[in-house]
C-alpha cells in the first residue's frame, strides 16, 4: 500500500498576483466571476500593487482603480523597471586610428597591464598621467532596440525585495522566499507542529530554477564583472546556483534539516521536482514535501539568447498577426496563429503530506498528485526540437489515472493543462499528442487549457502555474479559455479536443483529474496527474473510514480559521514574509548522539536505521 501525496497548501506569485487561496487563478477567469468575487479579486491585487493600503484595502473599487489593476497584470508590454527595450545599453567595439596619434589624460591607477606597445606614458603628478598612442581599441557606450517588447511581469508596483530584508539577493531568490512563505502561511498549521508530527528527517524540499539567477546579484553580475571593469562580489557565484531556491527555503523559511534537492529539466523543471517529492511520499521516505520553483528571466541577455534562437514572439512577428498596432497583451497565443513564446517571471510552491499525516493534523485537502511521468526523446536532430518522449509521458499518466479514477472519469471528467508555449511548432506537435491519445482512450472532446496565454512562460515555474490553475478549477469550476486568440490555427489537431476560446464553467465536482504537461528543451518531457479534492476525500474515506474523516473535519476548523486569517492580512498587502536569517542556529556542541539515535537541540529525536534493506542478499 502506497501513501497518497495530498496537497495541503499552495502559494506563490506570478503575473496574475498571489497564488494562495486561488487569488491568482481568479485573475485569469475574472470575467466569469460574480460581481462580489470580481471586486474582491481586484481589491486583493490593488493592495499587492501598493495602490491602496491598510483600511483602504477593503474599500470600493472604482473604474480608475480597476483599470490600473487590469493594465498592470498578466502579459503586457515590458515595463522599464526591467530595462528599456527601445533603448537597451550595450558596448560597441571599435578600432580608432589616426596618422597623428592620440593624446589623452587619465588616472594612473586606470592604466592597463601590460601597457600596449605603442603607448608612451608621462607622469603629471597627483596620480595623473598623459598618454600618447598610435591607435586605440575601445568599447563605446551604445544603445539598440531589442525586438521583443512583451513579457509576463509581476503586477506593477509589486517588488518582492521590498517585502523583507533582501539585500544582495537576486530577484529569483526574492521570489522564492515570498512564494514559499505564502504557501507555508496558507497551510494554517504552525510549522513547528508539522515538524514534530512528521519528524525532522521525514521532511523534504525540492525546488530549483532552470536558468539560474542571472541578474547583477547572481551569475549575471559574476559573468559581467570583468567586462564592465568591476569586481566579482563574494555572493554572486553562490547565489547564482540553480539550487538556491531550495537552499534558501530550507535555511530561511523552514529551518529544515531534512532531505533537499534541486532537479533542473529546462521547462519541465517544476514537474521534475514534483516527481521527486511524490516518490518520497508514496514510498514513505518523507511524510511532508515542499515543492517549488522560481524564475526571474527578464534580463536582456536571456531575451537576446531566446531571440537569436527564433523562439520568442518579437515585434515584427506580431505585426504580421495584428498589423501595425500590436496588442502586447495577446502576444502569447497557444494553439492560434502565433510566432513564438513570451517570457514570464514567477514562483510557485505546494506543500504535500502523506494522507495519514494530513488527516492527523487536520490539514485542508486541495487535491493530490497521483504521479509524475518523465521520458526523454531519444535521438534528436536539434536540442530544442520536440520528440516522441511526450507521447510516453501523457499516455502513461492517462493509463494510470484510468486505473485510479475509472474509464468514465478519464473520458468525461478530466482536462489537460497544455504546455502551450505559443510557438508554431508546439501548436502542431503537442496538439497531435493530445488528439491521438484522446482518440486512443475514447475521449471525444478533451478540454484543453493553456495558462501561458495569460502568464507567459515562467520557465522553471511554468508547470507550477499549471498546477495552481488546476487547483483553482477544482475549487471554482471555471476552465480558463485561450482568450488571446480569435480562432484555432489551421494546422492544430483537435478532432478529439475541446480548445475553448472562452472560459467554460462546470460543476467543480464534475471534474476528477487534471493532467499537467510540459515539454522542455533537450528532450525533457513530463506529465503529472492531479486528483480533485472531492475524489481524494472519497479515497481517504475508503482507506481510513468515515470516522477518521469526521475527526479530520473537526480538526480542520481551527486550521481553516488560521489560514483564513493569513489570507485576510495578505489581502491588505501584509504578506509578512518568513525570513529567519541567523535565527535559531543549532549549537552543534549540544547535539546528542548514540549508535541508535541523534537529537538536535530544539528538534524531535531522529532514529537511525537499524534494518538491512538487502537482507535477502546477505
Amino acid at each position: 500500500m502506497q501513501r497518497l501525496p495530498v496537497i495541503t497548501a499552495f502559494g506563490g506569485f506570478n503575473p496574475a498576483g498571489r497564488s494562495s487561496f486561488n487569488r491568482g487563478y481568479r485573475r485569469l477567469v475574472l470575467d466569469s466571476l460574480s460581481a462580489a468575487e470580481r471586486r474582491d479579486t481586484l481589491s486583493d491585487l490593488a493592495a499587492l500593487m501598493g495602490l491602496r493600503k491598510g483600511a483602504e484595502a477593503d474599500g470600493p473599487v472604482d473604474a480608475e482603480l480597476e483599470r490600473q489593476v487590469l493594465d498592470g497584470t498578466l502579459v503586457r508590454e515590458l515595463e522599464q523597471r526591467f530595462y528599456d527595450y527601445r533603448h537597451c545599453h550595450f558596448h560597441q567595439a571599435a578600432e580608432l586610428k589616426s596618422t597623428e596619434g592620440f593624446t589623452f589624460e587619465m588616472a594612473a591607477r586606470q592604466l592597463p597591464e601590460p601597457l600596449p606597445a605603442d603607448w608612451q606614458v608621462e607622469s603629471l603628478g597627483d596620480g595623473r598621467v598623459r598618454v600618447r598612442a598610435g591607435g586605440l581599441s575601445v568599447m563605446l557606450d551604445s544603445y539598440r532596440e531589442i525586438s521583443v517588447a512583451s513579457a509576463g511581469q509581476l503586477p506593477t508596483g509589486f517588488e518582492p525585495g521590498e517585502k523583507y530584508n533582501s539585500r544582495f539577493h537576486p530577484r529569483g531568490l526574492q521570489l522564492a522566499i515570498l512564494g514559499a512563505s505564502d504557501a507555508v502561511q496558507s497551510l494554517g498549521i504552525d510549522w513547528d507542529r508539522v515538524v514534530a508530527a512528521a519528524g525532522p528527517d521525514r521532511i523534504s524540499v525540492y525546488a530549483s530554477s532552470a536558468m539560474s539567477q542571472l541578474d547583477p546579484y547572481g551569475n549575471g553580475g559574476l559573468l559581467q564583472s570583468r567586462l564592465r571593469g568591476g569586481r566579482v562580489s563574494s555572493k554572486q557565484l553562490a547565489l547564482g546556483l540553480t539550487s538556491m531556491p531550495a537552499d534558501f527555503v530550507n535555511a530561511y523559511v523552514l529551518g529544515s534539516v531534512g532531505t533537499t534537492g534541486a532537479v533542473a529539466g529546462a521547462c519541465a523543471t517544476y514537474l521534475y521536482n514534483l516527481r521527486s517529492a511524490v516518490e518520497d511520499i508514496r514510498c514513505g521516505r518523507s511524510r511532508v514535501a515542499v515543492v517549488g520553483a522560481a524564475e526571474a528571466p527578464l534580463v536582456p541577455e536571456v531575451v537576446d539568447g531566446y531571440t537569436t534562437m527564433g523562439a520568442l514572439a518579437n515585434t515584427d512577428g506580431l505585426r504580421k498577426i495584428f498589423g501595425e498596432q500590436v496588442d502586447y497583451r495577446r502576444a502569447s497565443r497557444p494553439f492560434g496563429e502565433n510566432c513564438g513564446f513570451t517570457l514570464g517571471e514567477g514562483t510557485q510552491w505546494v506543500v504535500l503530506m502523506d494522507d495519514e499525516l494530513a488527516l492527523e493534523l487536520g490539514a485542508t485537502i486541495h487535491g493530490a498528485v497521483a504521479n509524475v511521468f518523465v521520458n526523454a526523446d531519444g535521438t534528436k536532430k536539434s536540442i530544442s526540437a520536440p520528440g516522441p518522449g511526450n507521447y510516453l509521458t501523457v499516455a502513461r499518466a492517462m493509463a494510470e489515472a484510468r486505473a485510479i479514477v475509472g474509464d468514465e472519469s478519464l473520458r468525461r471528467r478530466s482536462f489537460v493543462q497544455a504546455h502551450g508555449s505559443s510557438t508554431p511548432q508546439n501548436r502542431v506537435t503537442e496538439s497531435a499528442i493530445f488528439d491521438r491519445l484522446a482518440g486512443a482512450f475514447g475521449i471525444e472532446a478533451w478540454p484543453v487549457c493553456a495558462v501561458k496565454a495569460y502568464l507567459g512562460h515562467t520557465v522553471a515555474a511554468a508547470s507550477g502555474d499549471q498546477l495552481i490553475a488546476s487547483l483553482g478549477v477544482f475549487d471554482r469550476g471555471i476552465l480558463p479559455g485561450i482568450t488571446t486568440i480569435d480562432r484555432v490555427a489551421h494546422d492544430v489537431h483537435h478532432k478529439h479536443l475541446d480548445i475553448a476560446l472562452q472560459h467554460t464553467e462546470r460543476d467543480p465536482e464534475s471534474l476528477d483529474v487534471a493532467f499537467l504537461n510540459s515539454k522542455g528543451f533537450g528532450g525533457n518531457n513530463a506529465t503529472a496527474s492531479v486528483l480533485a479534492p472531492h475524489l481524494v476525500r472519497r479515497m481517504l474515506a475508503k482507506r481510513h473510514g468515515e470516522q477518521a474523516l469526521t475527526a479530520h473535519r473537526k480538526r480542520n476548523e481551527g486550521v481553516s480559521e488560521q489560514s483564513a486569517a493569513y489570507d485576510a492580512r495578505a489581502s491588505r498587502g501584509e504578506l509578512s514574509a518568513i525570513y529567519r536569517f541567523g535565527e535559531g542556529l543549532v549549537d552543534e556542541s549540544a547535539i546528542e548522539m548514540s549508535a541508535e539515535r541523534i537529537t538536535l537541540p530544539g528538534l524531535p529525536t531522529v532514529e537511525l536505521p537499524d534494518s538491512n534493506p538487502f537482507e535477502d542478499m546477505v
